[in-house]
């Protein structure tokens, strides 16, 4: 098979961080090979300066055996590279034709010739099988159309190497299926795809052979058939990881918390929350699923006292807590394991300990007196949790901003669980952390259920949803759509987190 692509000695430099350490990477023509690694692995560091968005350091790039030098987007479509990154970059009230040719116009003088351009955008459709409006606007299209419009944006322009940067975090479960037909499709006609990914189970679904980056270096690359989901795992990582959770089943108990009726109306710059109704019992993970962008935020934040309902009420106990602050909240047991770490979760510029007793530093024994800190019972805390919580720093007067998101998502959570808990909310709990962390985040969401704690999670990663939940919910636009068993087909997922009630 002949190669598409090569690099040699591909190396990046950021002030302070080896982002590709001399990475060699051959691409077959006419597969889709899988570019694996955990977040910050390198992988879309490695794309991006293939498609002149960085400048390499060192490194040798071939294209259908002949050396080229890539400066920028522009130069590398002029020979065959067409990227799709995680955030579009569409001009939403423009149409689909409109966007496809942005930026490669066809003229007669100084006139557009429409009849021209969408003549070629159809038979681009027709090549394709996409069934899309060239006149939609493109607010009026749902993200997984959105991202067909940014597929033909790239083959409009000659692409036939495709390189997709993790292109399935937005979409469901049938628009993921849908795109995986894309990708076959652009493969019978002659493309050739690189698929970033962190997860195992869309690279052993789709493609042909994956190498696995971590921390900057290349570790291997296998066929899929020579390859299982744990020696790719371990490669990730550099250690085994385990993929089943102790999910032991405990007799419901008492109601933690009992939401009725609540609406929550926030403006343009949040999604409305319509007649939400659930409980939470003693003794249970509540999984909330949906597209993200769906409500999930303003629910956590009315939830926590950060946003005010308009509408119903909020039982915690059988305590009406609708409308208590969020301090008073977690005075009673409340726990927040918020989505934005650096925002919300954590002070850059404090140092672990600090961070370890924020929210807590005027309460017995961080505090002595009405003023002073009782500095030897915060150290003695701060050194406790950070063995307890395997928190790699090397002291509690590290500040928290030198610390991995993985270690700072520990302190969040040394926090947030080290108090009696009785309700914890976890949103986005595992995000950004690499395989290791999220298996520990995830071990100690389970104790607090096992201790007789209820957890609601939030997640936008299905398969964390349904691998530790005892129930699952589904938001969509707002309002909750319907109830699943953790066990319950992706396909039965898929139709409610796509609106339409299973």
């Amino acid at each position: 098979m002949s190669e598409a692509l090569a690099l040699y000695g591909f190396t990046k430099y950021f002030p302070g961080v080896l982002a590709n350490d001399h990475i060699d990477l051959s691409i077959n023509q006419g597969e889709i090979h899988g570019l694996l690694g955990e977040n910050g692995a390198g992988k879309t560091v490695l794309m991006s300066s293939l498609y002149g968005l960085y400048r390499p350091d060192a490194g040798k790039v071939f294209i259908r055996g002949q050396e080229v030098t890539i400066h920028s987007p522009s130069q590398a479509i002029t020979f065959g590279l067409g990227m799709v990154h995680q955030h579009f970059t569409l001009v939403e009230n423009m149409t689909v034709w409109e966007n496809i040719m942005l930026g490669k116009e066809l003229r007669r003088g100084f006139i557009l010739d429409k009849n021209q351009i969408r003549s070629e955008i159809q038979q681009l459709l027709d090549k394709t099988g996409f069934d899309i409006d060239l006149n939609a606007k493109i607010y009026e299209l749902p993200i997984g159309l959105q991202q067909r419009v940014e597929i033909l944006k790239i083959l409009y322009r000659g692409a036939d190497i495709l390189i997709f940067d993790e292109p399935t975090a937005i979409l469901t479960p049938q628009e993921v299926d849908q795109l995986f037909k894309t990708f076959r499709q652009l493969v019978q006609n002659g493309k050739t795809i690189i698929f970033i990914s962190h997860k195992l189970k869309e690279i052993f679904c789709i493609c042909d052979r994956v190498t696995v980056l971590r921390k900057g270096k290349k570790i291997g690359t296998l066929s899929i058939n020579e390859a299982t989901p744990e020696s790719l795992a371990e490669m990730m990582v550099g250690r085994k990881v385990f993929f089943s959770f102790d999910k032991s089943k405990i007799p419901q108990s008492e109601i933690i918390l009992s939401v009725r009726e609540m609406n929550f109306s926030g403006g343009k710059k949040h999604q409305n929350l319509q007649n939400i109704n659930f409980d939470i019992h003693a003794f249970e993970i509540l999984g909330v699923a949906g597209v993200e962008g769906n409500g999930q935020t303003e629910l956590v934040e009315v939830l926590v006292g950060l946003q005010k309902p308009q509408r119903g009420k909020i039982f915690f106990q059988n305590k009406d807590i609708s409308h208590f602050p969020p301090k008073k909240r977690i005075l009673m047991g409340i726990s927040h394991i918020p989505e934005d770490r650096p925002r919300r979760g954590i002070v850059p510029d404090f140092s672990v300990k600090d961070n370890l007793i924020l929210g807590f530093e005027d309460l017995p024994p961080f505090k002595r007196g009405l003023i002073s800190r009782n500095e030897a019972a915060i150290n003695q805390f701060s050194q406790t949790k950070i063995q307890e919580f395997e928190i790699a720093t090397p002291d509690e007067n590290t500040l928290i901003k030198n610390l991995s998101g993985g270690n700072q998502q520990k302190v969040v959570l040394a926090r947030e669980l080290s108090r009696d808990v009785k309700l914890a909310i976890a949103s986005q709990p595992t995000r950004g952390l690499d395989i290791a962390a999220s298996e520990y985040v995830r071990n100690k969401l389970i104790d607090l259920k096992n201790n007789g704690s209820g957890v609601l999670l939030i997640s936008a990663d299905l398969d964390e949803i349904r691998s530790i939940s005892d129930r699952v919910i589904v938001l969509y636009e707002g309002q909750i759509i319907g109830e699943l068993a953790p066990d319950a087909d992706e396909y039965q997922y898929g139709l409610l987190m796509g609106g339409t009630a299973c």
